[in-house]
């Protein structure tokens, strides 16, 4: 990449490293980056332009004390001319806002006159846990951890002009030590009341799902316009629901190898906003061999397992079997609209319809790749894959999506899949490997920008790299 002359290293400023976030603006041409007691812009049409940056560290703490730094975790576009920032704040998780301006020539770039808020149910407490976030409509969506100990894990919708929500609290069923990965709008019709959520995560299997302790990767949906109930899971999600994904390789004797380490999800959007295809990454959690694997997934399959079986406990062993009993009405994880039962809102439905919700959060089938298993499989190599981004490429013959896939040694592969004879049938064609870093260091997110350029990032050196 050195060699191409197309690479550029942003060494890092003095006290700041661990560029946790980037949010990829096209329409501005910047590249917005969340580090330790920092927030720093990019111009990405400029090769040797100045990086502007500012202090967020608001705090008289050390900072020769790693924990006591405000890690910035929440990067959002708030509107026109402004950002949502939240960061770890040294364990007091604070927001603010950030002026950027409205045009690309609008040199603005600094903290909004607004005081500070509240950043719990927003930002995590520990910087090194795993979260998730995206704004939409003016509403936080984050699947987060709520305290200090970093035990309430909860998926949050925050600001905006109605009461916050979240998930059950310390209820296992709904969530068990997740890892958040990705959260995603994604339209169920043309009826905007019907839009729902979208969450990737990883957790522990629930008791009874697993003989021994494993992880599990799952997919969770919201409704946009969940309000909560009336009597019963007043300010909870009433709609929410999650399903496990499997992406695994069919045995000889019977038996799978499961890839159950979610690692990052790429969704490639279509001609239709509906149904985008969902590519994962996976590694396997085996003490008995090391491996990676990517997985694409139909959104057909997904809605097909949220409509049931739903997972129910029943029996001597209190085995997870599917609930064959009367579904209350509406069903469950139905969004309250016009276009399928004429409820106005969720706080309207009946309470065995809340009474059901709160205890079956979980779909008994899981959700199955396309072709039923992986389109690209390593196992004999020493890196595993930790990200994706997908490119759709025209081709004499048709469309390709060219899948550049980060690993944890710094390198990042470019491979596509091309079909043998059938769709069902593909094979994994390596066009390129590409060495990022001078050291091996692990890939820890990828954007990839359609207009300007591709955009690396690792949290444990205090290189940026920007191709």
């Amino acid at each position: 990449m050195l060699e191409s002359n197309n690479l550029l290293t942003f060494n890092g400023l003095a006290n700041s490293s661990a560029y946790h976030t980037f949010l990829l603006d096209e329409e501005r041409g910047r590249l917005f980056v969340g580090a330790k007691d920092h927030v720093l812009s990019f111009n990405l049409t400029k090769k040797y332009s100045p990086v502007y940056s500012f202090s967020f560290n608001f705090l008289s703490l050390s900072l020769s004390d790693r924990e006591c730094s405000n890690f910035i975790k929440v990067l959002q576009p708030f509107n026109q001319t402004h950002l949502y920032v939240c960061g770890t704040g040294a364990f007091h998780p604070v927001c603010a806002y950030v002026e950027v301006g409205k045009r690309p020539e609008d040199n603005i770039f600094q903290l909004g006159s607004s005081s500070f808020e509240n950043g719990r149910g927003k930002s995590p407490y520990d910087p090194k846990l795993l979260t998730a976030s995206m704004l939409i409509d003016g509403e936080l969506y984050a699947g987060t951890s709520a305290d200090f100990m970093g035990r309430d894990f909860a998926i949050f919708r925050t600001l905006g002009k109605h009461h916050p929500i979240r998930t059950e609290q310390h209820d296992s069923r709904w969530l068990n030590d997740p890892r958040f990965i990705s959260v995603h709008l994604i339209p169920e019709s043309d009826n905007p009341e019907d839009d729902k959520i979208y969450l990737f995560f990883r957790e522990n299997a629930i008791d009874g799902e697993q003989t021994s302790k494993a992880t599990h990767a799952r997919i969770g949906q919201l409704c946009k316009n969940d309000f909560g109930g009336h009597r019963s899971l007043v300010n909870k999600w009433t709609t929410f629901l999650k399903a496990r994904l499997i992406c695994s390789v069919p045995g000889l004797n019977g038996i799978d190898t499961h890839f159950d380490e979610l690692q990052d999800v790429f969704l490639m959007s279509s001609k239709d906003p509906k149904n985008p295809i969902i590519y994962a990454v996976f590694t396997t959690s085996s003490n008995i061999f090391k491996g990676s694997a990517v997985c694409m997934y139909s959104m057909a399959d997904i809605r097909r397992v949220f409509l049931g079986p739903y997972a129910h406990r029943d029996g001597p062993n209190y085995q997870w079997v599917p609930f064959l009993g009367r579904v209350p009405y509406p069903r469950p994880g139905t969004c309250p609209s016009k276009t399928f039962d004429g409820f106005e809102s969720t706080k309207d439905f009946p309470d065995d319809v809340i009474t059901f919700a709160r205890s079956h959060p979980a779909m008994y089938n899981p959700v199955f790749p396309i072709n039923n298993r992986p389109i690209i499989i390593k196992t004999d190599v020493d890196y595993q894959f930790t990200q994706i981004v997908v490119d759709r490429v025209e081709a004499e013959d048709g469309q390709y999506d060219v899948m550049f896939i980060g690993t944890d040694m710094g390198t990042v592969l470019k491979v596509v899949s091309i079909p043998r004879g059938t769709w069902h049938d593909l094979e994994e064609v390596l066009l390129e490997e590409m060495t990022v870093f001078r050291e091996p260091t692990a890939i820890t997110a990828m954007e990839l920008s359609t207009k300007q350029v591709g955009i690396i990032r690792t949290l444990k050196t205090t290189d940026l790299v920007m191709q």
